[in-house]
């Protein structure tokens, strides 16, 4: 496959890059450290098209093919990933689902306010004692009449305190196991739907994560996303898009660290000589570049294949493995290269090497996507 970028995606490239440039570069850092969630720029990102960059045209949203979109993704990530992870949030967990699973009724009520960003929501699947293993849940939404009754709590959910509603997984059938889960459409001030603890992380200081606690909350029929019984389908759907995100969301923050680092070694002298002049800084360089244009190209193969409508399972697995350990590798390499100063929250390596370290967690941890790329490459395709 070819990669190079068409003459559209490059003009959505630049016109991203100028973005960054002017409005998020010169605030990020303050914001990420006073953990300052984005709002305004969201609202300056939705005028551009890239809150509904994955959404229908005829509900507001871009349409964008996959590989405009995961570039555009780069580029945001490549100064700021806690706004990179909001954006991707509200395209890949939501947007897309909705798109996809949704009613008519559904469509137009979340749809063109998602991609204006009058609406955030989030993702509600992990529990305390189901992280990787989706299928275990434990929630339960049981059928009431016309309605159904959840009860259960959720943890670590992006946008979890932010969000105006929630895409909640629930055990309809627990006798059918990971068949026998629904997905529903919650909003916030339902009776029985509240926020929990919200998490003090290391990283995405600017992006909230949060405990969603449901107890006797009741969700109308007209709720349930999809079918009853679907919910796993769509979370594998919604995971697998989200994985190229989050594959292109590391790459942008392994770009930035070799940005980062080229510059400043560029600058900085010792022994009378810029240190760009050593070895031992040139080849962490090289092994950088080298590494992020290979993960830059797994990225993209896999959203090729995506937009054209191949299956994606190990291609999705492989570019987010692969892309996650590159971020965290350069990052790593650019502050050796800093020096005392890639330790200071001066420098914007320091914040690149917390959030890379997410990258290998989120959307399925790298043993994860180890066994599912093992499982694909053995042939045992119905393994996720």
């Amino acid at each position: 496959m070819i990669f190079e970028l068409t003459e559209e995606q490059q003009m959505i490239q630049e016109m991203v890059r100028g973005f960054v440039e002017k409005e998020v570069k010169p605030v990020a850092s303050r914001l990420d450290r006073e953990g300052i969630y984005p709002r305004d720029h969201l609202k300056k990102l939705a005028e551009i098209g890239l809150m509904g960059a994955l959404a229908p045209a005829e509900y507001g949203g871009a349409k964008m093919d996959l590989l405009s979109y995961i570039v555009a993704m780069e580029e945001i990530a490549k100064a700021w990933a806690s706004l990179s992870v909001i954006v991707g949030l509200n395209n890949s967990m939501l947007c897309d689902p909705l798109a996809r699973f949704g009613t008519e009724e559904q469509k137009k009520r979340y749809l063109p306010r998602l991609v204006k960003a009058e609406l955030l929501g989030c993702y509600a699947l992990s529990e305390p004692g189901a992280g990787s293993d989706a299928a275990s849940i434990k929630t339960r939404a049981e059928k009431v009449g016309a309605d159904y009754i959840l009860n259960g709590t959720k943890i670590f959910i992006t946008n979890g305190r932010e969000a105006d509603f929630a895409v909640v997984f629930a055990v309809t059938a627990p006798e059918r196991g990971k068949h026998g889960i629904s997905a529903f459409l919650v909003e916030k001030g339902t009776a029985g739907f509240e926020v929990g603890k919200v998490e003090d992380k290391m990283g995405l200081r600017a992006s909230d994560t949060a405990e969603l606690i449901f107890q006797d909350c009741k969700v109308a029929r007209e709720n349930l996303l999809g079918d009853e019984n679907g919910g796993y389908g769509i979370a594998l759907s919604a995971l697998e898009g989200g994985r190229i995100g989050i594959a292109a969301q590391a790459v942008g923050i392994a770009q930035g660290c070799l940005e980062e680092a080229v510059r400043y070694a560029k600058e900085r002298r010792q022994f009378g000589r810029p240190i760009a002049e050593f070895q031992a800084i040139q080849w962490m360089i090289a092994d950088m570049a080298t590494e992020i244009e290979a993960a830059r190209l797994l990225t993209r193969r896999a959203a090729r294949k995506k937009d054209l409508g191949m299956r994606v399972t190990k291609e999705a697995a492989q570019a987010k493995l692969f892309a996650s350990e590159t971020a965290n590798r350069a990052a790593y390499k650019a502050g050796q290269i800093f020096g005392g100063y890639g330790y200071i929250k001066d420098f914007p390596v320091e914040r690149f090497y917390r959030d890379a370290r997410i990258t290998t967690i989120y959307e399925g941890t790298s043993e994860i996507q180890r066994l599912v790329i093992a499982r694909e490459a053995l042939g045992e395709k119905d393994l996720r």
